[in-house]
């Protein structure tokens, strides 16, 4: 590119635009700034961080189970990043409806897009359509206080059956099959909190098409299920299967080693006689099922009243095949977590079978198979759902490595100035929130725990309550651009 004043010198950094502010795009950010280039001098950087959701942290806010062990590690982790002022986020903004890719061009030299997957794979089974049959990523939006979804979750059943063998899965039984009152010590919002409270739940359960040594989800997690008050775990010998694939597994991967031998303890504790367990409320993890059908009833036509599974059997490699037996569970509510998808970006090639962004390596590419100069991707969106929140570190940087290579043929942005991204916004009326709102927004929503808390002891009630999430959009921006203001 040829410009009067070189593109990365101090006074003209290099321009990056993020897409995305959970952990795929922060990471991108931060390895960028703290690359040898930037470190050395050699290069400068001025990195704006956009989101279409008022927060930030995307998939740590509203794709994780509030419960979970490690999310306030990993929120800390990021608010370090963020907190250093060197990356300037716009919240609220959302592209594609906001601001155009052209804009987006005329503005940056570089945009890297790091939207991750927030929808449910597809699972084409007959009676996936009926009422009862949902999403377990729309049931995680719904108790992490999406904003964009509906205030309201139909927890009318009293068995559940969750499909999938992954951390989501996991998520989501835990979540149903937990006590309301042992989450008012996470960030839940009330209206979350009434409606777990209500569910007359008694069973979920579990299922996976594979055996124990093949499932996808982490020892950290399947002990936290051990953690629930009043609630059993039950597990069935005939699941127990193990093949060649298995025992090597077993044998060659520490992670597989912990959870078959946390299973197999689990097992090997339960007594012969179920009727001995006096919990209120139980999970059952299943083995060696693979979903047939979602059936309804006479009774209840068009609602879920059970499922068909074909048992299967291992095949010597950790795969399983159909053994032409058929069981049936009397549920009222089927919960499919069988992995995320994608969502196609306007004005960018995307790939619908694997449901991510085209790319080589995250070099973003066109019809033709050509890299589109200026133009990168990292985490889910470009990989896929796939791997655990850490791999997203390697991701980002294998995507900033190759923009660092490309640097001197990057397009030049027109418009480079700092300030014509706010005027930009401003003139389009664009309700942005800031990095400085979001400090406001966190502030409110850990006064409202505090508040919780107080009023709960003063009733008798010892329940430390942290934060309350704050979930309409409009109160989310309305606190964030008014606490600024305030500080103005």
């Amino acid at each position: 590119m040829s410009t009067s004043t070189p593109v990365g010198s101090a006074d003209r950094p290099l321009r990056v635009a993020v897409i995305g502010s959970g952990p795929a795009g922060v990471y991108a950010a931060d390895i960028l700034t703290k690359s040898e280039a930037v470190k050395s001098g050699e290069l400068t950087v001025s990195i704006d961080l956009f989101d279409r959701y008022p927060a930030p942290y995307g998939l740590i806010r509203y794709g994780v189970a509030p419960d979970h062990p490690r999310i306030k590690g990993i929120v800390n982790a990021l608010h370090k990043v963020l907190d250093r002022g060197d990356i300037r986020f716009f919240g609220n903004v959302d592209y594609g409806t906001d601001l155009s890719i052209e804009d987006l061009r005329k503005h940056y030299d570089a945009i890297i897009f790091a939207t991750g997957a927030i929808k449910d794979a597809d699972l084409n089974i007959p009676g996936i359509e009926l009422e009862g049959s949902f999403g377990g990523a729309d049931f995680v939006s719904w108790f992490d206080g999406h904003p964009d979804v509906s205030r309201e979750w139909p927890l009318e059943a009293t068995e559940i059956a969750v499909l999938g063998n992954g951390n989501v899965a996991l998520d989501v039984a835990r979540v149903l099959s937990k006590h309301a009152d042992d989450l008012l010590v996470t960030e839940i919002p009330d209206n979350v909190y009434a409606g777990l409270k209500a569910s007359p739940v008694t069973d979920v359960h579990v299922f996976g098409r594979r055996g124990p040594a093949q499932v996808k989800f982490t020892p950290l997690e399947l002990r936290e299920l051990s953690h629930s008050k009043d609630v059993d775990i039950i597990l069935y010998a005939e699941d127990f299967e193990f093949d060649e694939a298995s025992d090597e597994a077993i044998q060659s991967n520490n992670q597989v080693k912990t959870m078959v031998g946390t299973l197999t303890n689990w097992i090997a504790e339960q007594p012969e006689d179920l009727s001995e367990l006096k919990a209120s409320r139980r999970l059952h993890l299943h083995f060696l099922h693979s979903p047939v059908e979602i059936v309804d009833s006479p009774e209840t036509p068009g609602k879920v009243a059970g499922i068909k599974f074909e048992r299967t059997e291992l095949d010597g490699t950790g795969n399983a095949r159909g053994t032409g037996e058929f069981i049936d569970y009397p549920v009222q509510a089927v919960y499919r977590a069988i992995g995320y998808f994608g969502s196609a970006l306007p004005d960018v090639e995307f790939d619908h079978k694997k449901g991510v962004v085209t790319n080589d390596g995250g070099r973003v590419l066109d019809a033709d198979g050509q890299h589109v100069p200026g133009l990168y991707a990292t985490g889910w969106i470009k990989r896929g759902p796939v791997g655990l929140i850490g791999h997203t570190k390697g991701d980002a940087l294998e995507t900033v490595t190759y923009l660092l290579e490309d640097r001197e043929n990057l397009p030049f942005a027109e418009v480079p100035s700092a300030d014509a991204m706010v005027e930009l916004l401003d003139s389009r009326g664009v309700q942005f929130t800031s990095w400085e709102g979001w400090l406001a927004l966190d502030a409110h929503e850990l006064a409202l725990g505090a508040a919780a808390t107080e009023a709960g002891t003063s009733h008798g009630v010892e329940v430390k309550r942290e934060r309350i999430k704050v979930v309409p959009r409009e109160e989310m921006v309305s606190i964030s651009r008014d606490g600024v203001a305030a500080q103005v």
